[in-house]
């Protein structure tokens, strides 16, 4: 199938933690570790032709892909300095791209739909702001399904295998722990032995389980991993992830492993 896309090389995934509202654009010491990951993480990919985020701050009842044109940003976060809301990042949509990705989920059965004003919310944003600061990469988001079903997202993400066919970069936009109120208080300690262990297993399933289909049985069943629910009362966050194992072919390389506000989170790459 003919498009605007080379297939010259094979796409890569990426899963990262993509840090507090606009805080990593703002300066916040609890972010520069993550920020320095973010502004070197190019260096360690090839450039891609166009970019897909899966990020944790988009549900809808079915799967919506963004195909505007020109998508503007959504500032989807409250009580921040008006610096975080003069922020700019005009990428380009790629509406071609967006009925491919829909073709490939309809001919999985996985019912869809397109949006053409959803705007880029700050999982999009932040960090390709930080990584591809002159927003000239053709970029598009598809949501979460609001039910947040571990086994419906490995299915969408294995719907858009044939993407991987292109120099196309997907990513995972979330943070692998994402309890707000153990960010603050005697909670958002660095000693934190419910989130170390927690982190560990992600490590050990996404990045050393040889079998894919242990793996994504695995990421299923994540409520049974040690603290799962401490990390994640809500798991808006970890669902991006679900997608991109559901994407890869086998295990990744982990990437990132460090303290973002106190808490230690990790990335993902599969290239």
């Amino acid at each position: 199938m003919q498009n605007e896309y080379n297939h010259q090389n094979r796409g890569q995934i990426i899963y990262v933690s993509h840090g507090g509202g606009p805080l990593p654009l703002l300066g916040d010491p609890g972010h520069k570790t993550m920020v320095d990951f973010m502004k070197k993480l190019p260096s360690q990919i090839r450039k891609p032709d166009a970019i897909l985020v899966i990020s944790a701050h988009w549900e809808e009842p079915i799967i919506t892909v963004m195909d505007g044109k020109t998508p503007p940003l959504f500032y989807d976060y409250y009580g921040f300095p008006d610096e975080a809301y003069e922020i700019t990042y005009p990428a380009p949509g790629s509406p071609p791209l967006a009925h491919r990705i829909m073709d490939l989920l309809k001919a999985q059965g996985i019912p869809v739909r397109s949006d053409d004003q959803r705007g880029f919310d700050h999982g999009v944003f932040i960090p390709l702001k930080l990584m591809y600061p002159k927003a000239n990469i053709p970029t598009l988001q598809i949501s979460l399904l609001r039910d947040l079903d571990p086994a419906a997202h490995l299915s969408v993400g294995y719907a858009l295998k044939n993407l991987l066919e292109e120099n196309i970069l997907v990513i995972g936009s979330g943070f692998s722990f994402h309890n707000i109120r153990a960010f603050s208080g005697e909670m958002g300690s660095r000693f934190d032995p419910s989130n170390e262990a927690f982190q560990d297993w992600l490590i050990e399933v996404v990045t050393r389980v040889p079998l894919q289909k242990e793996r994504v049985l695995q990421m299923i069943h994540w409520e049974k991993a040690p603290s799962a629910r401490y990390c994640h009362p809500r798991e808006e966050h970890l669902i991006p992830l679900h997608v991109c194992v559901g994407m890869a072919d086998g295990p990744a390389k982990l990437v990132f492993d460090d303290y973002i506000l106190g808490k230690r989170s990790t990335a993902f790459l599969w290239h």
